[in-house]
């Protein structure tokens, strides 16, 4: 893709950003599902959005760890496929855990566990640097001229530029 003079287009930008929230946490769903959903009799949204439930006390709370950190995994191929500039991971990035931490306030309260801060932070970081990356080599890959090769139209085009 030619990416050209930048058009500002906030109607884009907020279905960017509501598309990955949304992707983010059916994956989340999806991974507590498995990872966590075989270990206790019940789900509900405390396991999403309650600090509590990310602990490295109990084998539970290391199912929520490893549930959030693959997530993030997910939302960088997520913004490699959405976003598609490297320079945007990290904004896009911030934005979705900043708006998970407004959602874990209203539900659970301000986060006090050191460890919750820690997987978030991590993840953030993961999302960044990982979809940063997976954008980086998509934007540095070759530009391939092979159709204009085996034609005249090479030469004219060569000539004429």
């Amino acid at each position: 893709m030619f990416y050209g003079a930048v058009v500002w287009d906030p109607w884009l930008i907020v279905a960017q950003i509501v598309c990955l929230q949304c992707l983010y946490y059916i994956t989340l769903g999806l991974l507590l599902s498995i990872l966590v959903g075989t270990r206790v009799s019940r789900m509900s949204l405390v396991y999403f959005f309650d600090y509590v439930a990310i602990t490295t006390s109990t084998v539970t709370g290391w199912c929520v760890i490893a549930s959030f950190l693959l997530s993030s995994v997910a939302g960088s191929i997520y913004m490699f496929y959405l976003i598609e500039r490297s320079r945007k991971c990290l904004d896009f990035s911030a934005t979705l855990y900043i708006v998970h931490l407004f959602i874990c306030i209203v539900y659970g309260g301000w986060p006090s566990s050191i460890t919750w801060w820690i997987v978030n932070g991590s993840g953030i970081a993961v999302m960044a640097l990982l979809g940063e990356r997976l954008c980086m080599k998509r934007e540095l890959q070759e530009i391939s001229l092979t159709r204009f090769r085996s034609s005249k139209n090479f030469l004219l085009l060569c000539l004429a530029g």
